[in-house]
């Protein structure tokens, strides 16, 4: 099997990209003093945010790898 076929069976790996996203690829975007978002900084709100929906992203990977599996086996 190739891996291309082997990848796009794992869709749910993906998922591992939004931590990346949120704290490295959104950075510029993101940082700011302004807006301040319930007195804090829109920076900090941000990386609240990242942190929060990290291991929501770790989760769903596991989930979709643990359904993979069991579809497998």
């Amino acid at each position: 099997m190739s891996n291309v076929i082997r990848v796009l069976k794992r869709r749910h790996l993906l998922w591992l990209l939004v931590p990346f996203v949120l704290y490295i690829g959104a950075l510029p975007f993101v940082n700011r003093v302004e807006p301040v978002v319930l007195g804090l900084p829109f920076f900090f709100v941000w990386l609240l945010a990242a942190t929060l929906l990290t291991p929501v992203a770790v989760w769903l990977t596991w989930r979709g790898d643990r359904k993979t599996k069991e579809r497998g086996a």
